[in-house]
């Protein structure tokens, strides 16, 4: 069983930079996709950033490219998100996943395993 821990949410002024981490503590999805999705209050979970087992492929939503950047670690088994530039309608609970495949998953149901979430609040 996968186990993602995330770290790196916070209340940060609009303008700034955030960085996001996920470890998977279990060490199990060295060849699986992985990512980021948010969900703001009220709103349906929605996809934010991919990347491939390898690192080769990467996926951003239209709302954070250009401003987000998402990396792993395969020896450490970390992903993490830096995003830049941060707007009020970022703020959201950030949640790690795990696809089902080598290969991002940018649905929902393409995810295996999910974190807990961090919160990101960012303010005007």
């Amino acid at each position: 069983q996968v186990q993602l821990v995330e770290s790196g949410g916070g209340l940060v002024q609009a303008g700034t930079s955030l960085k996001l981490s996920c470890t998977d503590s279990k060490r199990t999805s060295s060849n699986n996709g992985m990512g980021w999705f948010r969900q703001a209050p009220g709103e349906e979970r929605e996809f934010v950033a991919g990347i491939n087992w390898n690192g080769g492929d990467t996926r951003y939503a239209d709302s954070v490219k250009g401003r987000a950047t998402i990396s792993r670690d395969r020896l450490k088994n970390t992903v993490s998100l830096q995003m830049n530039d941060l707007k009020p309608e970022d703020t959201a609970v950030y949640f790690c996943v795990v696809s089902l495949r080598a290969s991002i998953c940018t649905a929902k149901a393409d995810c295996r395993y999910w974190g807990q979430g961090t919160q990101v609040t960012v303010s005007s």
